[in-house]
């Protein structure tokens, strides 16, 4: 049995900040990732990167690949 992901808009991903909420949340290529249980994520804060955006145009700065989603897991889809 399959389990289909649930849908977010970008106003309910933006209040997946870990400040409005405990939920550490962000975006890439259409998919929500759950970052609570990393300490580079803490208080919604990854250097100059904040949890709640959709953060796919912002990869390209950065000095990892988008394998670095391979470590946390897939909550939603960004619709």
């Amino acid at each position: 049995m399959s389990t289909e992901l649930k849908s977010y808009t970008l106003a309910q991903l933006a209040l997946r900040n870990g400040t409005d909420c405990e939920e550490i949340w962000c975006a890439y290529n259409g998919m929500i990732y759950e970052l609570n249980k990393s300490r580079l994520w803490r208080d919604g804060k990854h250097y100059e990167h904040w949890a709640g955006q959709d953060l796919s145009d912002e990869l390209k700065d950065a000095p990892h690949t988008d394998r670095v989603f391979d470590k946390f897991p897939v909550v939603g889809k960004l619709i």
